[in-house]
């Protein structure tokens, strides 16, 4: 006849606060960089004492394991790159990371303004073929929409869409 788990019995010496955070550490930075806010949420989450979750989170800053304005960096890179946002949406989202202001404007000012200009000129070029063949005016407005939602200036973003659109409009062989 089976027996019921002994629901008392005992598992063991309860793992050390310190010990476990540490872990929980390492697991988090494993694979990519993360901030110390991201850091701190989930320490608490797995319910660290945040005087033991900050301890760590110093000593991991010293030694160079956490370092925010390295994340913000690369953050910035691999955003601005790979999908195309602009200034004001990064500033966002490292705002939303717990990201220092002064760390994210140091970070956001890595951006050439040109280099800002050519994302928003390639993402034009790829969401053009979706316009084609509406009136003018609502594609203008669809592509200054998307590049908006990028964070995108609308000044930025009106000229780049009249510029692709008139080149497209005047050569159909451009789209490829």
């Amino acid at each position: 006849m089976p027996t019921e788990p002994d629901t008392d019995r005992d598992l063991g010496p309860e793992a050390d606060p310190e010990s476990v955070a540490r872990k929980i550490l390492l697991d988090q930075l494993t694979g990519r960089a993360r901030s110390r806010s991201d850091l701190e949420k989930k320490l608490a989450q797995r319910g660290v004492p945040a005087e033991i979750g900050a301890r760590l989170l110093d000593r991991f800053e010293e030694v160079g394991l956490v370092d925010d304005a390295a994340f913000a960096r690369e953050w910035v890179a691999q955003r601005q790159e790979g999908r195309g946002l602009a200034r004001r949406a990064l500033a966002q989202e490292l705002r939303r990371k717990g990201i220092d202001d002064e760390v994210a404007r140091d970070a956001l000012g890595e951006i050439d303004p040109d280099d800002e200009v050519e994302v928003a000129r390639e993402l034009v070029r790829r969401k053009v073929r979706s316009v084609q063949g509406l009136d003018p005016d609502k594609a203008v407005r669809r592509l200054v929409g998307m590049l908006a939602r990028k964070g995108h200036s609308s000044s930025v973003a009106y000229r780049v869409v009249r510029e692709e659109l008139s080149v497209d409009l005047a050569d159909p062989e451009h789209l490829g």
